[in-house]
């Protein structure tokens, strides 16, 4: 068991497998599974929910604990951080953000609510649409922040892109900036996508 726990590749291989197993049983026990709104609706919503959980989950990574103890780590071992670390969970992190935004575009649209949250449903008053429409700005905003910001100065920051000292020191303040800006903007972002499901 641990030689099988020990790839990530095969537990999340076999995760997803579990996961269909279910998503079968859960479908079949009724009257079988129909490939119409409602199911892609449902599997846009559980894609949504994951790539978020990815993307948020590093935004937090990166602010309550690399950013945080940076200093502490001894000079010598920094670049293991920079150099290996910090770009691996750089690309998970963009394209989750790429995919939650594409994910809950996707996911409106089926539902019908698309242009109403885009417009925060000027002209239709419903209050699920309004809220659900700031939290997709939100999200919009912090994925921009993320891809036209964050990651051009972090590959300055990280030496990705070769740049001199001074341009290097100037990028990581303003990509740690960014990512604060996202982290001050995701617990309201996270509000408006939760409260809009009980608001009618």
């Amino acid at each position: 068991m641990s030689n099988f726990l020990s790839s990530l590749s095969k537990t999340v291989h076999a995760s997803l497998a579990l996961a269909i197993i279910l998503f079968v049983g859960m479908f079949f026990q009724n009257e079988g599974i129909a490939f119409d709104t409602l199911f892609w609706s449902w599997l846009f919503r559980y894609i949504h929910v994951l790539v978020a959980i990815m993307w948020i989950g590093l935004l937090w990574y990166f602010n309550f604990v690399q950013i945080p103890n940076m200093a502490k780590i001894p000079d010598e071992q920094k670049p293991a951080i920079g150099k290996v670390i910090a770009p691996a969970a750089l690309f998970y992190f963009r394209w989750a953000a790429a995919f939650t935004v594409l994910s809950g575009l996707i996911l409106a649209w089926l539902n019908g609510y698309l242009h109403d949250a885009m417009t925060f449903s000027i002209g239709s008053g419903i209050p699920k649409h309004t809220a659900i429409g700031i939290g997709m700005w939100l999200g919009i905003i912090m994925a921009f922040n993320v891809w036209f910001v964050i990651w051009p100065n972090q590959k300055r920051a990280l030496g990705i892109v070769e740049t001199d000292p001074e341009t290097k020191a100037k990028s990581a303040k303003t990509a740690m900036l960014f990512s604060r800006t996202n982290t001050l903007l995701s617990l309201p972002m996270l509000l408006t996508m939760v409260a809009a499901q009980n608001i009618y």
